[in-house]
């Protein structure tokens, strides 16, 4: 065998599997949040993810230096929907750039399309995943532990955690098998159809389970009483007979009310509702 021969034997890249796009996925999912920094926020994570995939395609160490340079860049999404997804794609795109590197082709993967996919990606599927795990998901499993948590269950603690930790795992690896199969085109279906129906079901599950909250752990009740024609009437009795719950109800709206003219100022309606509240109870009306 000839010596150049042997040489682009050894520089050939090696076949990338589900099992290696499955650890790039693990290795991100472990150090997310881990080595964050304002100018570069999570690129170090993915690059860190990419590492085993990136040795088994550039086998010269200035092309696998230079992988490593182009995965620095600012870099930054939700964890599974965004992450898991652009992890797949990133060792798609990857792989393919090695095989024109090696075949010694024109480079139509070129650092610019890696980032600019990146980029592009990491908004939107951020936007998605975060209104689907952190507004939908777990809120589902803390409504499920709730009644374990009242009754003084340490399963009501855990189980929100376990579960939506587990849920984030299954779901990315997912996403990034996706990602690695579809490249570019990922994207396309995770935002297409089918996957449009599953957030849309998500969203109705979460509004009904939100419901069932207000409904159960908001206490709010008029204790205002009269007599009129010798015959005492007993607001609360009232509401309960035409519309159960309907207190709580009002309160709920009119600080989702509050939220959507004013922002997410958690701490001012805390404080607007105890003085209303408050105000209504000292006259007797709460």
């Amino acid at each position: 065998m000839s010596e150049i021969t042997q040489k682009t034997i050894m520089l050939e890249p090696e076949e990338i599997t589900k099992k290696d796009v499955g650890l790039a996925w693990l290795r991100f999912y472990f150090v997310n949040e881990i080595p964050h920094s304002f100018d570069k926020y999570i690129s170090p994570s993915l690059m860190w993810a990419l590492m085993p995939i990136l040795k088994k395609l550039y086998k010269d160490k200035e092309d696998l230096a230079a992988a490593y340079e182009r995965h620095l860049l600012f870099f930054n999404t939700q964890l599974s929907w965004g992450g898991g997804t652009i992890t797949g794609i990133m060792a798609s795109l990857e792989s393919a750039r090695a095989q024109e590197m090696y075949l010694d082709q024109p480079i139509t993967i070129d650092d610019d399309l890696i980032y600019n996919t990146k980029s592009g990606l990491m908004g939107a599927l951020a936007g998605i995943g975060d209104s689907i795990d952190s507004g939908t998901i777990q809120y589902i499993f803390i409504a499920i532990a709730l009644p374990w948590a009242q009754s003084g269950s340490a399963l009501g603690a855990l189980f929100p955690f376990l579960a939506f930790s587990l849920y984030q795992l299954f779901i990315g690896y997912y996403f990034a098998q996706l990602g690695f199969k579809l490249g570019r085109t990922a994207a396309t279906e995770v935002v297409g159809e089918q996957m449009q129906s599953v957030i849309e079901g998500l969203s109705i599950l979460g509004l009904f389970m939100m419901g069932i909250l207000a409904g159960n752990y908001v206490k709010v009740s008029s204790s205002l009483a009269f007599t009129l024609s010798g015959k005492e009437f007993v607001i609360q009795e009232i509401l309960d007979s035409v519309l159960p719950g309907l207190l709580p109800l009002l309160v709920v709206s009119g600080v989702y009310y509050y939220f959507s003219k004013k922002g997410l100022n958690v701490t001012k309606a805390l404080i607007g509702l105890t003085v209303i509240l408050g105000a209504l109870a000292f006259i007797g009306i709460l």
